[in-house]
């Protein structure tokens, strides 16, 4: 290795990197790799400037990498190359890729808040396999255009690239630059949705790193990735649920949130806006119920906002100022609340979305929302939302209870109160097969996976 080259640690989004953040990967690789690691962001740095971790890290941001000054003839390029992205690149392959294998299409529609979604993001050619496989080719070509700022850094100072998601258009140039250049290029998976309709992934990284063996075998089938390059590792996220929080803990979150710890806590966790549209319309119901019924002298709710829900206080107004509820506000809503709050929360109601799985491992009672409250006749958004194959092992378990109505939702309430174990040994059996080993080392095994291909401290 020539000195003074680094592995690239590549945070493309936000989501992805409070996940290598929080979850002790950043910190694991540092301390592996030494002065080697450079944390490369990209995002500007005023946006990226909320990650105070950084200290004593190499650092780099979006602006070091895609300057706007160029010579005249790149200029040319760039704006070519971003027009074929915009109708052939990253989002068209999204929808094709989902229509294709069926991911998703019934929820898929014109103005669709999920980009992935998005039918407007289609392209006009037919709907061949082999046009999408000249579409694919080029996206991930290794002759396409890559800025020079990029590959000039590229060439004098990588050695290694690890990219935290490589679903996103942001990569692209990154994963390309890195084939162009013959450098080493690890891709991590971001989550256990991702291979089954969060877009195309290309197969032509040295590794990917997986939490499942379901995630491999759908990086084959899906994205034609040699198994043999896939490591599954577990779920980072899940070592944070492995390492028991004191109940002193929760009684401490509960009463900073105005609620009684003595009594079981209920939490309901939303969804995202895109997601479930009349979901404040459910909290409205919920509310009145718990009201009226008597319920709030047996137990109080505790309501979580999705972390992608910038419009979470106008959501959940009606939960505002109540006795006995209580909203944790998003700048909360990290990993670590959420670990005390699974470990010792009643129960859990929620649509679907990655907490539905963060339930199941933290053998909490669970509800599923599978209906719209208030939505007019003919909309389907909840019951939707788990059609994702990803969710497959899940939906065919009994590891939760289905609500398919109101009534049903307060039945499934009143039984996982009454009944906490019922499902316990079937909770336990789906999250270990989903999530893979829960042992508190998942992230420690990922660390292991990059380091064993990128090597040492040099």
């Amino acid at each position: 290795m020539t000195e003074g080259r680094r592995v690239w640690l590549v945070l493309p989004d936000p989501l992805t990197t409070r996940l290598f953040f929080s979850c002790g990967l950043v910190a694991g690789l540092s301390e592996r790799l030494g002065e080697r690691l450079e944390v490369v962001f990209l995002e500007p740095r005023k946006q990226a400037a909320r990650w105070a971790e950084t200290e004593g890290l190499q650092v780099s941001y979006y602006e070091d990498l895609f300057s706007e000054e160029a010579p005249m003839h790149e200029k040319v390029v760039r704006r070519v190359d971003a027009w074929f992205d915009r109708e052939l690149g990253f989002w068209p392959l999204a929808i094709r890729f989902n229509y294709r294998h069926g991911f998703h299409v019934e929820r898929m529609a014109s103005g669709h808040g999920n980009p992935f979604l998005d039918t407007t993001h289609a392209d006009p050619l037919p709907r061949w396999r082999w046009i999408d496989r000249v579409m694919l080719r080029w996206y991930f070509s290794r002759r396409r255009y890559v800025p020079s700022a990029l590959e000039r850094r590229m060439r004098r100072e990588c050695d290694a690239l690890v990219v935290a998601n490589l679903q996103t258009p942001s990569v692209a140039p990154v994963i390309n630059a890195a084939r162009r250049l013959h450098t080493t290029a690890i891709g991590y998976v971001a989550s256990w949705d991702h291979p089954v309709g969060k877009g195309v992934i290309s197969s032509h990284l040295d590794e990917y790193v997986v939490q499942n063996d379901v995630m491999r075998q759908d990086l084959e089938r899906y994205h034609g990735v040699d198994p043999a390059r896939v490591a599954v590792t577990g779920w980072p996220q899940s070592d944070f649920f492995h390492f028991h929080r004191p109940r002193e803990d929760f009684e401490a979150l509960a009463r900073r949130h105005g609620l009684d710890p003595s009594l079981p806590v209920v939490l309901v966790m939303g969804n995202t806006p895109t997601n479930t549209p009349y979901e404040p319309r459910f909290f409205e119901r919920l509310i009145a119920w718990w009201e009226e019924s008597g319920s709030r002298e047996r137990f109080s709710m505790l309501f979580r906002p999705h972390p992608r829900d910038k419009r979470w206080e106008e959501r959940f107004a009606a939960v505002m100022g109540r006795e006995g509820l209580a909203v944790q506000p998003a700048a909360e809503a990290d990993i670590s609340s959420l670990a005390v709050m699974l470990q010792h929360g009643s129960c859990v109601v929620s649509n679907a979305g990655t907490i539905l799985l963060d339930s199941l491992v933290n053998d909490r009672p669970a509800v599923c929302v599978l209906y719209d409250e208030g939505a007019p006749a003919g909309e389907s958004w909840a019951a939707k939302n788990v059609l994702g194959l990803h969710y497959r092992e899940l939906m065919s378990s009994s590891a939760f209870y289905r609500a398919e109505s109101f009534g049903e939702v307060t039945a499934a309430i009143e039984r996982a109160l009454a009944h906490p174990d019922e499902l316990s040994a079937e909770r336990r059996r789906v999250a270990r097969e989903v999530v893979g080993e829960l042992d508190g080392r998942a992230g420690e095994r990922v660390v292991d996976a990059i380091v064993r291909i990128v090597g040492g401290p040099g």
